[in-house]
């Protein structure tokens, strides 16, 4: 089991928690992800690490509530332990010294964004960030981005923070003043499709980071696949970092939406045994 060391809310449904893993502390770099299972009748969720503290011994995890798994784990405090969690999984992040690189994130996706934008500045890059939220309060971690970034764009929705537009306005931004030579992306399905649409009009390189179902997390029980080009990847083990001009985004978000029904039926399952 491993003990929460500590819980901090960035907005209602959007909580950080440190958690105690020395091993993977110790072993992780950009790019991987741990696979939770809040008790011993859990299932398994993918969450990609944020963070870690190798003196510490801890890891850091960015949570949204959305489904059962995520909501029964945002719900734990400092001191509580979750069942299990194990990695670091998938293939770490690929860091050179590429030029410009644009960074766009979605809301929870900063979360991910934040040690990759870390690990490029410091193998050389200019990184410019552009953080995307439908509003002001849903914006998150933008000082640490701040840190590891030559500029930081926040592009709200409804225009309460930051330039009223979506992520691809700001990233369209940059590729009109200055040349890009990589873009990164995290976030949901959707904003990483129109990213790299976008990207590819201009030519851009670009690489998505997936976030899929996921059952065990080492390749063997496919759920996690998806087409790239003309083959089929497992997210968990291939990735989660692919070539977003070769993503087959339409039928990720088919598969990705294949138990809502089942989903919305256990939340509220749950939520009336918890009244």
């Amino acid at each position: 089991m491993n003990k929460i060391i500590s819980k901090e809310h960035f907005s209602a449904n959007v909580v950080k928690l440190v958690i105690e893993a020395p091993l993977i502390a110790k072993a992780r770099r950009a790019g991987h992800f741990v696979i939770v299972r809040v008790d011993k009748n859990g299932e398994r969720i993918p969450l990609t690490i944020a963070g870690s503290d190798i003196e510490k011994g801890t890891i850091t995890l960015v949570v949204q509530k959305i489904g059962v798994s995520s909501t029964k784990l945002c719900a734990l405090n400092a001191g509580d332990y979750v069942e299990d969690v194990v990695g670091p999984l998938g293939k770490a992040t690929h860091i050179e010294k590429f030029g410009t690189v644009v960074c766009a994130c979605g809301v929870v996706g900063t979360a991910p964004m934040l040690p990759i934008v870390e690990a490029l500045k410091k193998a050389g890059n200019k990184v410019i960030s552009v953080l995307a939220a439908r509003t002001k309060d849903l914006v998150i971690l933008e000082e640490q981005m701040s840190q590891f970034s030559d500029e930081v764009i926040v592009m709200t929705d409804d225009g309460s923070y930051g330039t009223k537009g979506l992520v691809t306005n700001g990233v369209e931004s940059v590729i009109n003043r200055e040349k890009v030579d990589l873009c990164v992306t995290i976030g949901p399905a959707i904003m990483m499709k129109f990213v790299s649409l976008l990207t590819k009009k201009y030519n851009v390189p670009t690489v998505a980071s997936l976030n899929t179902i996921m059952v065990d997390g080492t390749g063997m029980c496919g759920a996690c696949r998806v087409s790239v080009g003309d083959e089929t990847k497992f997210v968990c083990v291939d990735g989660p970092e692919f070539d977003a001009h070769q993503i087959n985004f339409d039928e990720m978000m088919m598969r990705l939406g294949a138990y809502r029904e089942q989903e919305q039926a256990a939340m509220a399952a749950y939520t009336a045994s918890v009244k």
